[in-house]
């Protein structure tokens, strides 16, 4: 990932990472030249005003670099770049108001270093910064969370069972029924997938990139399954997916207990399970003929409410936008419930009239829109 900044818009980190033009040590760029390395933090300060105004985060040290204009009072945080290389230099763009300022520097290897504090004077108001989130912060979200994938993956365990048990005894009629609240449950923990490693791949894997696509033998999981059961193929055929599928599933529930979710992706993916959902379930393409994608988007929805209800307590006095977001999730799912049919069928993607799927896909994308500022509030930080 090349070096960037995340300025604040709105009063907000923004997720947008914009990249950054490296430039060598010899001329000096436009705009306040700061200057970075382990023998100091934040020299260089000019022409300091209230106002957009433009830095250039110059590191002439030899490690890698991530630097933070923040308040000194409270270590909030204005805007950051990330990634900044040895001999390079990155802009950072923030609004200043009136109030006290200093850049944080965390070198490689190094204690982190705070530079000296600058005052704008006036009355005008700049960009609001956002208190940074800890690691020891993220601890409790990531126990409530870790319990959450507990309770699922005891739930899955016993639906894939029946599953299994269902297509051995040759019922596919009733398999075709309880494979799509087994599939939704693991849906709904999204967030993990991450953590699940190649234990995602064996229960939800898709054929994308395997040589003899649907027919190949690596093709396996709820999809494989789904496939089969909405393709005619018989109990004999399908015996040996669910039988492996089930094996996956209750092995990953064996395991998971010694399992860590890494602390980044417990905000990462409050926006990233519902990209996944764009993506893959409301462009149909994860679609191999039961047409429930509209139920997998609103079983990710379930997933995305779950990591936001426990982050709300770190998210509501740093996210002013929180609120839009719940609002435009609960509109997505309105729309989506709106296309389940009696008897517990959905209308496929594909069936879906142009207007309803303009209608969905600018719900969902503004919900991404209104997710994506988490992943950079809640990122862990070093104070």
């Amino acid at each position: 990932m090349p070096a960037g900044v995340r300025p604040v818009v709105g009063g907000l980190l923004t997720t947008g990472l914009l990249v950054a033009g490296l430039s060598g040590c010899g001329s000096a760029p436009a705009g306040n030249v700061i200057t970075v390395n382990t023998g100091g933090c934040g020299t260089g300060w000019q022409q300091v005003h209230a106002g957009m105004q433009t830095f250039q985060i110059s590191n002439s040290g030899t490690g890698g670099a991530e630097v933070d204009l923040i308040d000194p009072a409270n270590g909030a945080v204005y805007a950051e770049v990330d990634q900044v290389g040895p001999g390079t230099t990155v802009p950072m763009r923030v609004d200043l108001g009136s109030g006290r300022y200093a850049f944080r520097c965390l070198i490689e290897d190094t204690d982190t270093i705070t530079g000296p504090v600058v005052r704008i004077g006036g009355h005008q108001r700049g960009a609001a910064a956002v208190l940074p989130v800890t690691s020891a912060d993220l601890l409790g979200p990531a126990k409530a969370y870790h319990a959450y994938v507990t309770a699922g993956l005891n739930t899955l365990a016993s639906q894939v069972a029946t599953l299994t048990g269902l297509i051995r005894a040759g019922r596919l009629g009733a398999a075709r029924r309880a494979w799509l609240p087994a599939h939704l449950t693991y849906e709904r923990l999204g967030a993990a997938y991450g953590t699940f490693g190649n234990y995602d791949a064996e229960i939800d894997g898709r054929p994308d990139g395997l040589p003899q696509g649907v027919s190949d033998p690596a093709f396996t999981g709820f999809y494989r399954l789904e496939y089969g059961l909405w393709h005619g193929q018989s109990a004999a055929q399908l015996a040996g997916p669910a039988t492996a599928l089930d094996h996956a599933v209750r092995e990953l529930r064996t395991l998971w207990p010694s399992m860590e979710e890494d602390l980044t992706d417990i905000g990462l993916r409050t926006h990233e399970i519902l990209e996944n959902a764009l993506e893959f379930q409301l462009t149909g393409h994860d679609d191999y003929g039961s047409g429930t994608t509209l139920a997998t988007t609103n079983a990710n929805i379930t997933g995305t409410y779950e990591l936001l209800g426990i982050l709300r307590p770190l998210l509501a006095a740093r996210y002013p936008g929180l609120p839009t977001a719940y609002t435009w999730l609960s509109r997505l799912r309105t729309l989506l419930l709106a296309q389940q049919r009696p008897g517990g069928s959905w209308t496929p993607v594909s069936k879906l009239s142009p207007m309803q799927r303009e209608q969905i896909d600018a719900a969902a994308s503004q919900a991404l829109e209104d997710l994506a500022p988490i992943a950079v509030i809640t990122k862990p930080r070093r104070t």
